[in-house]
């Protein structure tokens, strides 16, 4: 008798049944894999031993290795052990702090290069060689060849951060299905679509990024209200204190690349053990000193409190984008290995008043969420999900004065596409340059430059005639393209943005907070930015008339409009907006019966020659 397989609806009762997806969390300290088998989200076993694999790469002559056996060798050989790379990628060298990284680091014309024995690596091909060892094992695990990933990235990774962790996973051999946000990921494993309503945070501190974002909740429903954090911000950086602490007490050079490696792995080891224990003894020879310390949790609060006072600071800030307040938020989900620290939980629940979600393994929660979305994109019969993430910074285009226009504001959902109409400034323009920048502030020269590109072949119109339609598009995976198109005759033009540098660490952690501190300062830049383009716009049209028609002026009228002139001249060369805007005001006021004059003689031109009763009215 023939056995009958049965399973629930949208679950199969064979994974080989399934097209094979998988979800990647691919992390600063450790990267994990997972897939959807039998209607269950699960971890793959990375070796029989552990489901983290450590994002750690070693190079050599004879091999590459990858994870737990490139791990063995970080002190032992620290130039060709890479670690950490996530805090490397879509960057350049001047962005990052190279005392931080026991690495020989140059740069790479746009890029980081990294020095090992075998020849130069970048970011990009060190992620690739972790990605694919996460896809070889979900290949052997799901018995074959995989269909695509979803891949988890921090919420506040920048454009060229997301095209570099795309670029990886093509270079690894993945098909992506899309890029998710990790607080989202996390959300979706907790499967609060089902089992919740209302807003929660999702507080996200790994080994390099850290991530704060507020979601509401509703059946079927993840829609992200806000998002904040910092790129360069995890638990590498409470590595980092305990690492300035030993060396300053005990005198060592961690600008050597060995001791840096030897120090740094035990500065971890004593930020892992204090996560169990209150405290913890240490005894270590390192360049031929004693080290003899007993680190307390105390202690280390200590060390690291300007750390964890940036986590609250930007969970306030992501509550205020919100509009929502601390009583309002109905559930907060850790997620993260850093947040297993004791001080960032007592920080947290202190901020909130309230317990936290932390019944899921902080480590699995993003592999799983993506594995759970990589399932519902494979149209493998679960229940579908809708995902609405946020741009986590305002997109916008240069206009007339440096000034920025913002096309796409921060935290707007996602995908997006808006439009804005612009137009020429002068007679017979033909082209029109387009450049894309980031940020919050009303000035050029104070946001980030993403692209530039020309829209040419535009007719020659009179300023002001040619109608130009900008389109800003982001996608589910928060890449921006850009399309600009004289409305009149469809010339168009348009760029992906697709940047090979990454934002500072002070920049990505600044931006924001400089648009609310320097608000005011902005607002009166702007002003005076748009009053110097009317002005500079009303001076050349004023010229080019009296250049054509001033026969139509009294002496007295063409004296004041001179006079006029003059003035707008001299309050343009004050740099004071309102003296500019007093000035420009005058000259509108003295030049309008100058205009009206100009306006019966092209009546009169146009009717020349014509009766009356040709004239169509």
């Amino acid at each position: 008798m023939a056995l009958l397989q049965i399973s629930e609806p949208g679950k199969s009762t064979m994974p080989h049944e399934h097209r094979r997806v998988i979800g990647i969390d691919l992390g600063t300290t450790n990267s994990l894999v997972a897939s959807v088998i039998s209607g269950s989200p699960t971890i793959l076993n990375i070796d029989n031993k552990s489901n983290l694999l450590p994002s750690v790469i070693h190079y050599s002559k004879d091999n590459i290795l990858v994870g737990n056996d490139a791990k063995k060798l970080l002190s032992k050989d620290p130039k060709n052990t890479i670690s950490s790379v996530k805090r490397l990628i879509g960057k350049t060298i001047g962005d990052i702090n190279q005392d931080n990284f026991p690495l020989n680091l140059e740069d790479g014309d746009g890029v980081i290069n990294i020095k090992t024995s075998i020849g130069i690596k970048n970011p990009i091909e060190v992620s690739a060689e972790i990605l694919k060892s996460l896809r070889t094992v979900a290949e052997k695990k799901l018995g074959g060849e995989l269909m695509g990933a979803v891949v988890t990235v921090p919420a506040y990774f920048d454009d060229a951060q997301r095209q570099a962790t795309k670029d990886a996973c093509q270079l690894s051999g993945l098909n992506i299905l899309r890029l998710i946000n990790e607080p989202t990921a996390a959300a979706v494993a907790y499967g609060l679509d089902k089992k919740s309503m209302g807003h929660f945070v999702i507080f996200d501190l790994g080994g390099g990024t850290f991530d704060v974002s507020i979601l509401n909740l509703t059946k079927g429903l993840f829609e992200v209200l806000s998002t904040h954090g910092n790129a360069n911000l995890g638990g590498d950086d409470f590595d980092q204190a305990i690492v300035n602490f030993l060396s300053h007490k005990y005198k060592l050079n961690i600008k050597d690349i060995e001791i840096q490696s030897t120090i740094s792995i035990l500065a971890k080891e004593i930020k892992e053990s204090l996560s169990n224990n209150k405290e913890v003894e240490v005894l270590k020879v390192i360049n031929g000193k004693e080290i003899q310390e007993t680190f307390t949790r105390e202690q280390f609060k200590t060390l690291v409190d300007d750390l964890i006072k940036q986590t609250i600071e930007a969970t306030k800030s992501a509550l205020n984008d919100a509009k929502l307040s601390t009583d309002e938020i109905d559930g907060i989900i850790m997620v993260g290995g850093s947040t297993r620290m004791p001080c960032i939980q007592e920080a947290v629940k202190s901020f909130f008043k309230q317990d936290l979600l932390n019944d899921l393994n902080p480590d699995e929660v993003v592999a799983l969420g993506a594995a759970i979305q990589a399932n519902i994109l494979a149209g493998n019969g679960q229940e579908d999900l809708l995902l609405l993430d946020v741009t986590p910074l305002s997109l916008g285009i240069e206009t007339m004065g440096s000034i920025v226009e913002r096309i796409i504001p921060r935290n707007t959902t996602l995908p997006v596409a808006m439009a804005q109409e612009f137009t020429t400034y002068q007679d017979g323009q033909t082209a029109m340059s387009i450049h894309v920048v980031q940020g919050e502030r009303e000035l050029v020269d104070d946001c980030r430059s993403l692209a530039k590109f020309t829209l040419r072949k535009i007719p020659p119109m009179v300023a002001g005639a040619a109608k130009i339609k900008v389109t800003f598009q982001v996608d589910t995976d928060g890449l921006l393209s850009v399309s600009a198109e004289e409305t009149t005759t469809n010339v168009k033009a348009s760029i992906e943005v697709k940047p090979s540098y990454g934002l500072s660490e002070d920049k990505i952690k600044t931006m924001l907070q400089s648009s609310y501190d320097l608000a005011e300062e902005d607002k009166n830049s702007r002003i005076l930015a748009e009053a110097k383009v009317d002005a500079n716009q009303l001076i050349e049209l004023t010229q080019k008339a009296l250049d054509t028609d001033k026969d139509l002026l009294t002496e007295s009228e063409l004296s004041q409009i001179k006079n006029g002139l003059k003035d707008l001249i001299n309050a343009l060369n004050s740099s004071n907006k309102d003296k500019i805007k007093e000035a420009t005001k005058k000259l509108n006021s003295q030049s309008e019966p100058f205009a009206a004059k100009r306006m019966d003689r092209s009546i009169q031109k146009a009717l020349t020659g014509k009766s009356i009763n040709k004239l169509e009215l």
